[in-house]
């Protein structure tokens, strides 16, 4: 989950204005969180909210609308039918195929420890917004990722994973720089990354220096490369100093309740 937020906050300055460069300055005082460490900190925090609910639901609709509206001016904005749904008396889903559903879903690949539960969580939080057939996809291929990658890279595993939801992901041919914001768009690219990258702050590089939808590439690609290759303590916790305060105590609590409480 980590990985998510620190991919975020990497590329929230290039969203708008793309980099091809590998080497840039990871964090800046132009980088913030958007929408996608919101987004992300709000399943989260549904997560962690199950335990205290006597029949253990997540409420994942209910935790995306109090967590965006608390934030209603992310950098960056929010997407305009997701917008939509956080300002509507009866949200409903409007049937996505946005990458959003991807950027949120890494919270999930860690929480439940079998890939049925993960891969049905990883849909309720999908379906909530989008529930368009693609919507799904893409936030439980994110999910399967990682929980493919939770004991360390294995890269044939990654390809089999990703095979699975876009077969020949690995032999088609991406543009860089082209501003796709769909699950179909994104999410093959993102799992193509991390296939090739070295290390988590490799994969991170890689993604921002793609272009397109620099935050959600960098939060996608990141929410798998931490279960791949783990993040360098001096990354997140810089990446943490972004965040108010609210949020790193979800983030406490979300690890605390895995038992890792080393996670800072």
């Amino acid at each position: 989950m980590l990985g998510a937020i620190v991919g975020d906050i990497v590329g929230s300055r290039f969203e708008f204005n793309n980099t091809d460069l590998y080497d840039f300055e990871l964090f800046t005082q132009e980088s913030s969180y958007t929408d996608d460490t919101i987004c992300t900190i709000a399943i989260a925090d549904a997560i962690n909210r199950r335990n205290t609910r006597k029949d253990g639901d997540p409420c994942y609709a209910a935790n995306l609308l109090r967590w965006c509206r608390k934030y209603p001016n992310p950098m960056g904005g929010y997407g305009g039918s997701f917008a939509r749904w956080i300002q509507s008396e009866k949200p409903q889903p409007y049937n996505s195929f946005g990458n959003g559903s991807a950027m949120r879903v890494a919270p999930v690949a860690w929480a439940f420890n079998s890939l049925e539960e993960v891969r049905r969580e990883a849909e309720r939080t999908a379906s909530v917004t989008h529930n368009h057939p693609e919507g799904i996809k893409g936030a439980v291929a994110v999910a399967h990722a990682i929980y493919s990658q939770r004991n360390g890279f294995n890269p044939g595993e990654l390809e089999r994973v990703g095979n699975l939801y876009y077969p020949g992901f690995l032999g088609a041919t991406y543009t860089p720089g082209v501003f796709n914001e769909t699950c179909q768009g994104t999410v093959p690219i993102c799992l193509k990354i991390v296939r090739y990258s070295s290390s988590f702050e490799d994969a991170i590089r890689k993604a921002i220096s793609w272009g397109g939808d620099s935050d959600t590439i960098g939060a996608i690609v990141g929410s798998i490369a931490e279960a791949a290759f783990g993040i360098p303590p001096e990354i997140y916790t810089t990446a943490l100093g972004y965040l108010p305060e609210e949020m790193s105590w979800v983030i406490a609590k979300y690890f605390g309740n895995l038992n890792k409480a080393s996670w800072i």
